[in-house]
């Protein structure tokens, strides 16, 4: 994924989030973090659709984080509509990708140049570099 300059980059998993903009060029990003909300997950309608006993008794559903991965969304919609935020990759797991899509507002989708089904939480900046680079 080849973020422009100034372009946000959201890293997210089923617990963390955290912003970050590309003050480089898209062949040579340097990021730095702008923001790492501490949201309320107070959303969890998911939870209507992962209602089955296999889920719950393996523990493969679990409510909290998908109200994250909404609660994300929410937030990532609401920096787009206010021009906080123009463009944004979106680097998340599968599963709270899968989740955020759920939620995403129409503005949001327009906005998004990239999305990477990865987990880089936690991960370094220049790893994080090095993998945007090796997206295409």
């Amino acid at each position: 994924m080849r973020l422009p300059h100034k372009a946000h980059l959201a890293i997210v998993d089923g617990e963390g989030f955290v912003l970050l903009r590309n003050d480089g060029s898209p062949d040579a990003p340097s990021l730095s973090e702008v923001a790492k909300p501490d949201l309320t997950a107070t959303n969890f309608s998911a939870g209507v659709r992962h209602q089955d006993d296999g889920g719950q008794k393996t523990g493969s559903t679990d409510l909290n984080e998908l109200a994250h991965a909404a609660a994300v969304s929410e937030w990532l919609n609401a920096a787009v509509l206010d021009g906080t935020i123009e463009k944004i990759g979106i680097a998340a797991d599968p599963k709270t990708l899968g989740e955020m899509r759920r939620h995403y507002h129409k503005n949001l989708e327009a906005a998004i140049i990239g999305e990477e089904a990865k987990t880089l939480t936690g991960e370094p900046f220049a790893r994080i570099e090095k993998t945007l680079l090796a997206q295409d």
